[in-house]
C-alpha cells in the first residue's frame, strides 16, 4: 500500500533583529549575564580554592595531622549519602505505615468485593441454566419417546 507524502517547504525569515551594542535590553541582558551566572560562579570557584588551599596548609604544615585531616574528608563526604538515606528511610517509613493503615481497610472491602463476585457468579449460573432449560427439555422428551417406543 503506497502512503501518500506531505512535502512542506520551510521558509526562512527576511527580517533580522536589530539589536546593536547601545539597547537597552541588550545591555540589561549582558548585567544580568554577569550578576546572575559569571559572578556566582566565579565566588564559589574562589571559595573552593580557598578551602583547598586552607586544608593544604593546615595538613602539611611542620606539625599537620593528616590523618585526622582525612577522616574530616571522610565524613564530608559521607555526610551527603547519610541525608540521602535519612529521606529514603523516612520515605519508606511513610509507605509502611500507609500500606498497615491500607491492610486494615481491606477486610471489609475485600468482603464486599467478594459478596459481589460470589452475586454476578449466581446470575450467570441462573442464566445459563435458563438457557440450556429448553434445549433438556426437549432432550427429555426425546428420551421419554424412545423409551416408550422401545417398550410397544
Amino acid at each position: 500500500m503506497l502512503r501518500p507524502y506531505i512535502y512542506v517547504k520551510i521558509n526562512r525569515m527576511k527580517s533580522k533583529l536589530l539589536l546593536s551594542q547601545d539597547h537597552p535590553s541588550y545591555q540589561l541582558h549582558r548585567k544580568q549575564v554577569w550578576i546572575q551566572i559569571l559572578l556566582p560562579i566565579l565566588l564559589t570557584v574562589l571559595v573552593f580554592i580557598a578551602v583547598i588551599v586552607l586544608t593544604s596548609i593546615a595538613a602539611f604544615r611542620d606539625n599537620g595531622d593528616v590523618g585526622r585531616w582525612a577522616a574530616i574528608s571522610t565524613i564530608w563526604l559521607v555526610l551527603p549519602v547519610m541525608i540521602a538515606c535519612l529521606i529514603l528511610l523516612a520515605i519508606l517509613l511513610a509507605i509502611i505505615y500507609l500500606l498497615a493503615r491500607l491492610i486494615g481497610m481491606i477486610p471489609p472491602y475485600s468482603y464486599q468485593a467478594q459478596r459481589a463476585v460470589y452475586q454476578i457468579e449466581d446470575y450467570v449460573k441462573r442464566a445459563a441454566e435458563m438457557i440450556v432449560k429448553p434445549a433438556l427439555f426437549v432432550d427429555m422428551i426425546k428420551s421419554q419417546i424412545k423409551i416408550l417406543a422401545e417398550r410397544r
